[in-house]
This record gives structure tokens, sequence and C-alpha cells, in this order.
């Protein structure tokens, strides 16, 4: 055997650490858990959590943007094949995945509620950028060229859009009937966006 070496150690330790936080935040939420819970899941030291990421909140961050990354990927599979033939079409179909993602505790807890409020909203939209909300806007660019919609400001347009796509995911989870909220919201969703051709 091998012995490992202190990066991968870190890494190890950076990656247990993440999984244990991500998996109590989503079920409990960022105030229900303690630093100490964590820790003890990941069976590292709080000492360890501090070295890697300086507290409870900067490890929130590295959990929400762990998501971001993960659902980029997701979208971007889904979507990419008809970004550039049908831009709209694929926004309307990211935007459905997203309300469906909505429903999973990781997405509701930690990205539409935790996310905003422990972060600050400047930062959350700073991560948002870097991932959804510049995936959005690169498809508005994308309808724009293809002249599905008129020439306009695209980031105000990107805020508009993810802002009702944010208060649909929140509608659906937060619903007594998920199912039922989503098969409401999704209609309305793809009116909105079909809404926008020119």
């Amino acid at each position: 055997m091998t012995r490992r070496t202190q990066a991968e150690r870190s890494d190890a330790t950076r990656a247990a650490l993440l999984a244990a936080a991500r998996e109590r935040f989503a079920r409990d939420g960022y105030a229900g858990v303690g630093t100490e819970e964590i820790v003890r899941a990941a069976g590292v030291t709080r000492g360890a959590l501090y070295h890697h990421f300086g507290g409870k909140e900067a490890l929130l961050e590295a959990v929400y943007e762990q998501i971001e990354v993960e659902f980029l990927q997701r979208i971007g599979a889904l979507v990419g094949p008809q970004e550039d033939t049908d831009p709209l079409g694929a926004l309307a179909d990211g935007a459905e995945a997203f309300i469906e993602a909505s429903r999973d505790p990781e997405v509701y807890r930690i990205v539409l509620l935790d996310a905003p409020s422990v972060l600050g909203w400047e930062r959350w939209r700073e991560i948002g950028w870097r991932y959804a909300m510049g995936m959005t806007e690169a498809i508005l660019g994308a309808a724009v060229a293809a002249g599905q919609i008129p020439e306009q400001p695209l980031r105000p347009l990107a805020h508009v859009l993810l802002g009702a796509l944010d208060e649909a995911a929140l509608y659906v989870a937060r619903a007594d009937d998920p199912e039922a909220a989503r098969a409401e919201i999704a209609p309305i969703v793809r009116r909105l966006i079909d809404g926008l051709r020119g």
C-alpha cells in the first residue's frame, strides 16, 4: 500500500467536511446544525474545519457552490444540445429542471433559504452569476443572436427571470402537495419564457 500524500489527506478531510455539512444542512438547516456535529460526522477535528473553511459560514458557502456546480453540469447536459438551435426552449427546459430540483432538500434549504440569508444577497448572487445566473444570461444572449427575442439589456432580464424562477421553486418546495404545485407552475413558467419572443 502506498501512503497518501499530505495533499491527498487534505483533500479527503475537505471532502468529508463538505459531505457531512451538506447532509446536515439539507436535513436540519444551517441554524439547526452545530460545528461539533459536523466534525464528528466527518471524523475530523474542529481545528480541521477552521483550517479548511475558517468557520461554519464559509463551509455553507462551499457547500452552496458545490451544489451550484453540480446543478449547472446537470442543466448543461440537459439544455446543451438545443442551446444553439432553440435557446428559449433550452431556457424553459432548464427552468423546469430547476423547479423540479427545488423539491430536493439540498436545493430548497441550502440554495434557496440558507445561502441567501446567511451569506447575504450580494455574495449569494455573486456565486450565482458564476453558475445559473451566468448560464441564463448566456442563453438569453443566444436567443438574441438567434432572433428569438429582441435586442435588450440581458443582465436585468436574467435577474427578473431568475427572481421569478426562485419564487416558483419556493412555491413548489413549500406546497402541501409539491407535485400538484409543480403541475400548476410549469405551464406558467413556459408561458413567461415564451412571452419573451420577439
